[in-house]
């Protein structure tokens, strides 16, 4: 039973069930990782809006030492989305069952590159960043790419703006009071079913940002691993799949 429903979670055969439960594991690897993180290599690694930002300010500053460190966290974010994207094109048109598995396994694989050799990948530099910081950056891009694929632009996972944003709509949308004289095809009706998914999208990326960072705090670089797991057991099976088709 595990295995199918590890499997159904990245098959290329979707449903709105298999979409939510994808989205909530993934907002919660998204949470440890981007808090977490945050311990490790003092930036969010998911957060474009931010680093742009950062950037805009560093430029008008005159500190281009960290503008190009925000360039290459947003390069680095960039890169990932398009690979993610090449994968899972790729894999659709051989016909692969593993279109969205791969990049997700990817995805688990840099998560234990980062845990097994943070602390010397942290003294490399990349694009004008850490590597630590690429690989984090590259990862979020990846896994971002992947839910807005699979779920029609629907679920994201790596950031809650979006998401608190379409909570709040709905959330008025539910307070709002129609009057008896309104037809019912111009009632204001909330989707409650998806009002029920924002709110635990937003739940589990608390809860992973804050085991993460627990994580983070007590046992380092480490605590990615155990991500990587989650994301293997998100994936693996489909790519076995096709393994064994081949």
């Amino acid at each position: 039973m595990p295995i199918h429903y590890a499997r159904s979670l990245t098959s290329h055969s979707r449903s709105a069930r298999t979409d939510k439960h994808l989205g909530l594991a993934l907002a919660f690897v998204a949470g440890a990782a981007n808090a977490g993180a945050f311990l490790a290599v003092q930036r969010y690694t998911s957060h474009m809006t931010g680093i742009v930002s950062s950037l805009a300010d560093d430029i008008v500053l005159g500190e281009f030492g960290l503008a190009l460190g925000a360039l290459g966290a947003v390069l680095s974010f960039l890169a990932g989305a398009m690979v993610s994207t090449l994968m899972i094109n790729f894999a659709r048109r051989h016909a692969l069952r593993s279109r969205y598995a791969l990049p997700l396994l990817l995805e688990a694989a840099l998560f234990l590159l980062f845990g097994l050799l943070g602390a010397s990948l942290s003294t490399l530099k990349g694009l004008f960043v850490p590597v630590t910081v690429m690989l984090l950056c590259f990862t979020m891009g990846l896994q971002n790419a992947v839910i807005t694929k699979l779920s029609g632009s629907v679920i994201r996972t790596t950031h809650l703006t979006g998401v608190i944003t379409d909570l709040g709509i709905e959330l008025g949308k539910l307070l709002y009071w129609n009057r008896a004289s309104v037809h019912d095809e111009h009632a204001v009706l909330a989707d409650r079913t998806r009002l029920a998914t924002l709110a635990m999208l937003c739940l589990f990326f608390l809860v992973g940002g804050i085991l993460g960072a627990f994580g983070f705090k007590h046992i380092g670089y480490l605590a990615t691993v155990p991500l990587a797991g989650i994301l293997i057991f998100l994936s693996a099976v489909p790519v076995l799949d096709d393994l064994r088709r081949a």
